[in-house]
Order: structure tokens, then C-alpha cells, then sequence
């Protein structure tokens, strides 16, 4: 059965109460780090045979060592470092999460000593002889937070003054070595998730961005360019596939705007083997950016995990058929639009709800694809 799946995930769950407490006794100084890494490991493998009794064919940590789904790696990476500040330079049609950004103090790099290896070793041995995905932020991303999103503070280290192709050069290295890290320790599917696109579609900031001097276009090229020679050193039998998200803070977004700005750089030149598209809502806009793709997998998230209300079942069927105007249904796949809980917080919805919507999802797909 090839990757992505015909229902697939995107990768993060909402976090149980008892791993909420015991973060936040760790973040007081009330327990250890192993006490922590106790509580996590024992919600994760229970996380995993739920996963596993659902029959999704690939399953995930549900990001439950994480704060956030990008930082948290990020800052991890040999160069980066994270400042908090007030806000972030995006912001949420509501609640909103605590600023951060990141800064570059020396030339980046992906250490041996990554955590993130020993998170994907952990899920690995508890998930068995079923399939292991993960997900890590796009690299596009480290770029994005540091250099545009902080266009106007950015001060580059001598390495990267004046030579952004240096720069681009050495997050192309450091993201082939985590790739192939990850592949040594048995990681065949890997995911990069990304908002950069999402952002990229949304008309005012892209008008808000040229006014800073920033062609987004540009900008969206470099990201398509570091992507493919990452992929260039991707080992035959492991599947990178690329989520787009528009924000997923506590039920909320940043950006709005359908693909149609990003399409004829993104889909018809990124070679990632499929992509996780959001679709969930208006917001996204109509299937016609989708005939830019070429022989790629799109899994589409017409299942929103915002909200706990279930999608009518015959409606999502229809949008599946309508997408095969521009995509071969044998090339679809299906689900939610996004993870349930982006960062610790989580969206509004109960971890029921949660596993409600992913056998709706797995239930459509069963009814679409015979292969399912």
C-alpha cells in the first residue's frame, strides 16, 4: 500500500490531561525531566495502540513532546536559537500563543544529539511492525521565522551577511542530514509541515509583506529549490510528503486565500511525493490550483479538526468526485485538514471528538477507495 494513504493523518493529537498536568509540575520545578519523559512515553504508547485499533496504516507520537509543532525543532538545531517576544508576527483570529522567533548565532547545522532522533526512536519501538510517521517543520519555516517574518530586525551573522545563498546552502544540508538520520533509525515517512504557503496565499500579507520590500514570490521559489535538493539525497524507498496549514491555535487561523497564488511555483515544481492540502473551509478556495499538480499524492483535508461537529458523509464524498476534475481519484486521498493540537494547548474539541472525526474520515475513504 504506497504512502500517503488513502486515509491518512496529519500528525498531532490532543494532549491527555494527566501529560498536561505533569508538564506543567515539570515546567514548576515539581518533577524531574524523567519523571516527565515517564508520563510521555506511557501516554504516547497508549496513544499509539489507539492508533493502531483504529486501523490508521501509519502512526505518530501525536506530537506529544512538543510545546509547538515547529519550535521545538527548530531551536534544537545547531545555530538557532529562540527569543520569546510579545507576540508573534502573525496573529490568530482569536486566541492567540505565545510569541516567539528565532535568531541564527552561528553557522546551522542538525547535531547528532538531536532530540527529536530519540522521540522518533521511542515511537518507533512501541508502534511495532506498523508504519511510523514523522513530522517535522518544513525547512522552509527556519527561514521564514527568522529572515522574512523578522525582515525588519533580522541582523545576519557574519556567514550569512550578504550571501543568502550560503545560508540556503546550509539549511539544505542540515535538513538532508536530519532526513537521512531519521531514515537510518527506520523512518520511511516523513512530513513537513509548513505555514509559509499558507501565508503566501492570503492576499493581504502578501501585500503587507511587498511593503516591506519582500516578493514573496521570490521568496516561495528559494523554499521550492532547498526542498527539491533536499529530496535529491532522499532514499528510494522513504515518502516525504508536505502539510499546508493556515494556522491551528486553539480552533484558530492567520492566513486565508486559496492556492491559486501559490500553485505555479508550488505544486507544478516541489517534488515532495504528496500533498496534505487544507480544505476544510471557504477559506481555502475552490479545487482549480489543483490541475498544477503533476504525478504527486494530494490528501485533502475536508474534514476540519477545529470543530467536533461531523461533516455530512455524502457532502465530502461529492468534494472528493468534484476534485477529480484536476487530480486522477486514483492520486486522492483523504484527511483532516490539520492535526488536533498544533501546540500543547490543543483545539476546542473533546479527545472523543477527536477519534470520532478520524473514523469518519477512514470511514469515506472505505467508501471511495477500494483499496482503502
Amino acid at each position: 500500500m504506497r504512502r500517503p494513504y488513502r486515509y491518512d493523518i496529519v500528525g498531532s493529537f490532543l494532549r491527555p490531561e494527566r501529560l498536561k498536568e505533569a508538564r506543567q509540575k515539570f515546567s514548576e520545578g515539581k518533577i524531574s525531566r524523567e519523571e516527565l519523559t515517564a508520563v510521555e512515553d506511557a501516554c504516547i504508547k497508549e496513544l499509539v495502540e489507539k492508533e493502531k485499533s483504529e486501523g490508521l496504516h501509519a502512526v505518530t507520537d501525536g506530537e506529544f513532546r512538543r510545546r509547538m509543532w515547529h519550535l521545538d525543532f527548530l531551536e534544537e538545531l545547531g545555530g538557532v536559537e529562540k527569543v520569546d517576544q510579545q507576540n508573534w508576527s502573525v496573529e490568530f483570529k482569536g486566541s492567540k500563543p505565545k510569541g516567539a522567533t528565532l535568531t541564527f548565532t552561528d553557522r546551522i547545522t542538525f547535531p547528532e544529539d538531536h532530540p527529536f532522533l530519540a522521540h522518533y526512536s521511542y515511537l518507533k519501538k512501541v508502534a511495532g511492525d506498523v508504519d511510523t510517521k514523522m513530522t517535522i517543520p518544513s525547512p522552509s519555516m527556519l527561514h521564514l521565522i527568522a529572515c522574512v517574518r523578522s525582515s525588519s530586525t533580522y541582523q545576519p551573522i557574519p556567514r550569512y551577511a550578504g550571501r543568502e545563498d550560503v545560508l540556503f546552502d546550509d539549511i539544505v544540508q542540515t535538513y538532508t542530514d536530519a532526513m537521512l538520520a531519521f531514515y537510518r533509525l527506520g523512518c520511511r515517512y516523513l512530513q513537513l509541515d509548513d505555514t509559509s504557503w499558507g501565508e503566501f496565499c492570503d492576499a493581504e500579507k502578501r501585500e503587507t509583506y511587498a511593503s516591506k520590500g519582500i516578493n514573496v514570490d521570490e521568496v516561495g521559489r528559494h523554499y521550492v529549490d532547498v526542498i527539491n535538493r533536499i529530496i535529491e539525497k532522499k532514499p528510494a524507498d522513504m515518502t516525504i510528503t508536505m502539510h499546508i496549514c493556515r494556522g491551528n491555535f486553539r480552533s484558530t487561523w492567520f492566513s486565508s486565500g486559496g492556492y491559486d497564488r501559490i500553485a505555479d511555483i508550488l505544486f507544478a515544481n516541489c517534488n515532495v511525493d504528496g500533498f496534505f492540502l487544507e480544505y476544510d473551509s471557504d477559506r481555502a478556495g475552490d479545487f482549480q490550483p489543483l490541475s498544477k499538480i503533476r504525478d504527486q499524492y494530494v490528501v485533502l483535508g475536508l474534514v476540519t479538526s477545529k470543530y467536533p461537529e461531523l461533516e455530512d458523509e455524502n457532502a465530502v464524498i461529492e468534494r472528493i468526485h468534484e476534485a477529480t476534475q484536476y487530480v486522477p481519484l486514483e492520486h486522492l486521498c483523504l484527511s483532516t485538514q490539520c492535526g488536533f493540537s498544533s501546540t500543547e494547548e490543543g483545539n476546542i474539541l473533546t479527545e472523543e471528538d477527536q477519534w470520532k472525526k478520524i473514523r469518519l474520515v477512514k470511514k469515506i475513504a472505505e467508501s471511495v477507495w477500494k483499496d482503502a
